[in-house]
């Protein structure tokens, strides 16, 4: 096994400990050698530095910096599904800087790139959830979004809570319990369609079933513990 090898086996064994600042540190000094695997996952190593930060400005620069790794791996391999899914996910985090105009006129680039990273791997769930979260987004905008929405596309993205919910259920199909907001938005589509018996499953999985490794892990279940409270 080669250094680079050893390495991206370390830094994938690291992320799974959340020992990020170490996977991001590792893999940085590879920087120069142009290579996908590694511009994606440093770009999946600045989002969660990110999420975990709370400096405002160190924020939003790791924020950018996670979209030009992400935008590289692409342009380095576009026949690579981890690139494709961190552009998109890239271009999503950077909207919350740039505002809903920007965040909509890119969501039908991020939904081609989500659906061309399930196309070129079906069975990573991750891919599967993130197209959920699209659909469900835009099936769950609000009237002033949505006339927004019309302004900018002659046939705006749509989408509905059925076919948000099929793409949750597929990502826990192809791996049960991967992800703990998963759970949460089986639970928060199931709610939105009214079946409240079924959205208390989900909902009580987010809260009880997941271990609070994360910042991600600890906003789902505080936010299915809420919605709880209202079935």
């Amino acid at each position: 096994m080669s250094e680079l090898e050893l390495d991206i086996k370390t830094a994938d064994e690291l992320f799974d400990e959340t020992r990020t600042q170490e996977v991001y540190d590792l893999l940085l000094k590879h920087k120069d050698l142009q290579n996908a695997e590694i511009e994606w996952r440093l770009a999946r190593a600045c989002r969660v530095l990110a999420e975990e930060c709370d400096d405002a400005d160190a924020k939003k620069r790791l924020t950018y910096e996670a979209l030009e790794h992400a935008k590289l791996a692409l342009d380095l391999d576009d026949k690579n599904y981890a690139s494709h899914k961190w552009y998109a996910i890239g271009l999503s985090i950077v909207g919350d800087y740039e505002g809903n105009k920007a965040k909509l006129e890119n969501s039908k680039i991020m939904k081609d790139h989500f659906e061309r990273a399930i196309e070129l791997n079906p069975t990573d769930p991750t891919s599967r959830y993130l197209l959920g979260l699209w659909c469900f987004t835009f099936a769950d905008m609000n009237w002033f979004t949505k006339n927004m929405a019309a302004a900018l596309f002659a046939t705006p993205p749509s989408s509905s809570y059925e076919e948000a919910l099929s793409h949750f259920q597929e990502a826990e199909k192809l791996e049960p319990n991967f992800f703990s907001k998963n759970h949460l938005m089986l639970g928060t589509t199931l709610f939105k369609q009214k079946k409240r018996e079924e959205a208390k499953v989900w909902l009580s999985k987010a809260v009880n079933e997941n271990p609070l490794k994360t910042k991600d892990d600890k906003k789902a279940k505080e936010e299915a513990e809420e919605l709880l409270k209202r079935l």
